[in-house]
């Protein structure tokens, strides 16, 4: 797109959506214990409405939408997707490709130039956003977006509470306790899973749920943002940043001043050891659903989940030191890590879904 258009853009209303946006709840429907591994239900966050709608027929949605479909000349999407490469079918490379593009771009908004103005930047994202969706992409990215839209069947309640999770980020420094902190893992990890569902595909023998399979997504968004908590605790101190459930710090005779002093003490790491086991909980529940997935998407997903588990053993090799350290995967480790993933992306979906 041309840059002149920057300034039109800027301006522009986006078309009200029909539908009304179904709000999050912060509370849980049920009581949920001290350091427990579960969070918010999914009822509580809508899931089964994004599931429902993601689950029509494609070429359904894509005959009663024809008029909808994008026109741009096949060299303009090729720009855009030439240097993804990805453990899939080209077609979902790209899509795939294009849906990562997006999130990094909402996330920089946070940490970019736009930060000083951030609410307004986000209100024109969200704007921004609703014009990919209706076919009328800004630039050469969006428009990998927007091909994805219309060849996938994508709903727009994950990509909007993304950019919600972001404003999220603004406000908040500090959890109070587990339920909160899961609710900012959803906005900006486990939407991420809920995007990818569909451009991933079931796998045809998978005896299991369309929403058994988009909770195993969700979960593994939980876990990995989780690990990024977990590995990054130093370094989001240095920015005055404590994402850690407040009261179970409490409950360890810790708080934010024992995070900012950088000591590890017995406390500490006991408390490290609930923390890992909580994401260890939440890749266990992703497990099954990676192997569900299209055979053809598995070993990416599998990679990614062998690779977190992997960080998390980093902090335990650490000694729980992730105030002065950052936990990390060498490369000959990732190496040694694909066959392992490519053997379990291999598997026959089993019959039976816990």
């Amino acid at each position: 797109m041309h840059q002149s258009k920057q300034s039109q853009f800027l301006s522009h209303k986006s078309t009200k959506i029909t539908a009304t946006r179904a709000e999050l709840a912060l509370a849980p429907k049920q009581t949920v214990p001290e350091l427990s591994v579960q969070g918010i239900p999914h009822t509580d966050l809508h899931v089964s409405e994004i599931v429902q709608r993601q689950s029509h027929t494609n070429n359904l949605v894509a005959a009663i939408d024809a008029c909808r479909k994008p026109q741009f000349h096949p060299a303009f999407l090729e720009e855009a997707y030439e240097r993804w490469t990805l453990l899939m079918t080209e077609e979902r490379q790209k899509a795939i490709w294009a849906i990562y593009v997006w999130c990094r771009r909402t996330d920089e908004l946070v940490d970019g130039p736009n930060a000083v103005y951030l609410s307004s930047a986000l209100d024109r994202w969200e704007e921004r956003l609703h014009d990919i969706f209706n076919g009328r992409p800004y630039d050469m990215l969006d428009a990998a977006l927007t091909d994805t839209v219309y060849n996938f069947p994508l709903d727009i309640k994950p990509f909007r509470d993304m950019i919600e999770g972001m404003r999220m980020d603004t406000r908040k420094s500090r959890y109070d306790n587990f339920k909160e902190l899961y609710l900012y893992c959803y906005y900006v990890a486990g939407t991420v899973g809920l995007m990818s569902v569909p451009v991933m595909g079931i796998a045809p023998e998978s005896a299991a749920s369309a929403p058994t399979i988009y909770n195993a997504a969700l979960y593994l968004g939980i876990g990995n943002q989780l690990t990024n908590i977990l590995r990054d605790v130093g370094e989001d101190a240095t920015r005055g940043r404590v994402y850690l459930p407040q009261d179970e710090l409490k409950q360890f005779g810790l708080c934010d001043d024992d995070v900012f002093s950088r000591k590890v003490s017995d406390g500490w790491r006991e408390f490290m050891k609930e923390q890992i086991a909580r994401a260890r909980f939440y890749f266990d529940q992703a497990e099954d659903g990676a192997s569900q997935l299209d055979k053809a998407s598995r070993w990416p997903v599998w990679s990614s989940l062998l690779l977190y588990r992997k960080i998390l053993d980093a902090i335990e090799d650490n000694n729980y030191d992730n105030l002065t350290k950052r936990a990390y995967v060498g490369r000959t480790k990732k190496l040694l890590m694909l066959p392992l993933a490519y053997t379990r992306s291999v598997s026959v979906p089993s019959l039976v879904f816990n």
